[in-house]
């Protein structure tokens, strides 16, 4: 199982992975499901900041995060003080009872909000399961049974949110049928335009008005769009920059609602709080997770008053929402997102995709660097011309990234995504760098 090559990082001091990896993957395999899309045998041990250790004493740095869950880094101490005050006072009461830091939660939820009106929560415990509050909220007030959601897409799993998830055919292989009334049309992408024409966000709201609207949905049967600000699993594609101000309008112009899903690119990741705020545009409904608890299982649907308080009371709840140690995790990730990590990411972000678009005159296979802040994609292509994916070689500097001592994971069909915690600084950049490069040459050498 060893597939360890010769590295350059004296970090690495067994094959990779090694024998206690080993051992524990083995006993991992007759239990746990193989279900996980788990890349490559990484066994973590412990984390701090943007360094991970396994459990053989190999040391990563992490550009994955957890999937862009650690913003704050691992085991921040401001975070595991939080934690463990809160877990000394008591771990669990349900929803149907109140407690002070889920108040406070909400009030600094309201206080960050994409938009002017004061905003009202629920609080969850996961991103797919923000996706199906939103999606329930918006049918309930609205009295309307149809949904736009969009090619590329990713919200879930579960089966509201997965009627959306279009990133990858084996999410909803043998599923169907998933919730009703989803029609899917495509998200506007620069490098890899759908229709004709410099303005594929202009063209998108064309043909969404133009012919879905015109020809196969009544627009006054539609409740809601719900759209990724930036596109996550489907390739972290950057919308053009008139889209969502040209998607608000055709929104208000309908009746519908606008749901934007933040679960990946919120919290700061993207150098603004929301990463719908790079638009100048107020979104309805806001989806939350990931980030937002450093770790800890916690979500929010962020809505307007106005349309959150038409929800009667029991016509939607959980057990485990508002739970006072995620809470805890909430708040202080918060204060220090809002302190200092937000607008580290927003310069840690400019210097890597600086660092990597300079990265691209050695390596042709680099076909653009596109995001914003730390959240970053690296399309990878056969050749720059046709813009052929280059599957396998985006796959292979998975293997060989670990092998070099860097986590990290693609998105779309062959797009590398940089998603590390917003606390990098400019020493573990340069080092990560290096290490991509390294993984880039060996990729190249080995595939030629």
């Amino acid at each position: 199982m060893a597939i360890s090559t010769v590295t350059k990082n004296p970090h690495i001091i067994t094959e990779i992975p090694g024998p206690k990896a080993r051992a524990l993957v083995e006993r991992d395999h007759k239990v746990i499901t193989r279900t996980y899309g788990r890349p490559y045998p990484f066994v973590m041990q412990k984390g701090r900041g943007v360094e991970v250790w396994d459990v053989d004493g190999n040391r990563f740095l992490d550009f994955v995060a957890g999937i862009a869950v650690a913003n704050t880094g691992h085991n921040h101490p401001k975070v595991v003080a939080a934690i463990k005050d809160a877990a000394d006072s008591f771990i669990h009461i349900s929803s149907d009872y109140y407690h002070e830091k889920m108040a406070r939660l909400g009030e600094r939820l309201n206080d960050i909000a994409p938009f002017e009106e004061d905003a009202m929560v629920v609080l969850t415990n996961s991103g797919t399961e923000s996706v199906e509050g939103a999606l329930k909220l918006a049918r309930y007030v609205t009295g309307r049974p149809r949904f736009i959601g969009f090619y590329g897409g990713f919200h879930g799993r579960t089966m509201g949110s997965l009627a959306f998830t279009g990133s990858k055919p084996i999410q909803q292989q043998g599923n169907f049928p998933t919730m009703p009334g989803v029609t899917h049309i495509p998200y506007p992408n620069p490098y890899r335009p759908m229709f004709a024409g410099e303005d594929q966000g202009q063209a998108v709201i064309d043909y969404l008005e133009n012919v879905v609207f015109a020809t196969a949905v009544p627009a006054q049967e539609v409740a809601a769009i719900l759209v990724e600000a930036l596109q996550g699993e489907g390739g972290y594609v950057v919308p053009p920059a008139g889209f969502f101000p040209k998607l608000r309008e055709l929104c208000d112009k309908y009746g519908i609602l606008l749901i934007v899903d933040e679960v990946q690119s919120g919290i700061g990741r993207t150098g603004k709080m929301f990463a719908i705020e790079h638009f100048g545009v107020e979104p309805d409904i806001v989806t939350s997770a990931k980030g937002l608890g450093s770790g800890m299982p916690i979500g929010a649907v962020i809505a307007r008053k106005s349309i959150m308080e038409k929800w009667p009371m029991s016509a939607h709840g959980n057990t485990y929402g508002g739970n006072p140690i995620a809470c805890a995790s909430a708040l202080a990730t918060l204060d220090l997102v809002e302190g200092e990590y937000m607008d580290n990411a927003a310069k840690m972000g400019e210097y890597l995709m600086g660092e990597l678009r300079k990265m691209a005159d050695k390596y042709p296979v680099i076909g653009e660097v596109r995001g914003r802040g730390l959240m970053i994609g690296i399309e990878l292509v056969e050749d720059r011309t046709t813009k052929k994916p280059a599957k396998k070689f985006a796959n292979e500097m998975l293997m060989r990234g670990f092998q070099n001592g860097i986590l990290l994971m693609t998105c779309g069909v062959s797009t590398l995504r940089l998603m590390p915690p917003l606390m990098l600084d400019k020493e573990k950049a340069d080092e990560a760098l290096a290490l991509i490069d390294q993984t880039f040459a060996e990729v190249s050498q080995a595939l030629a």
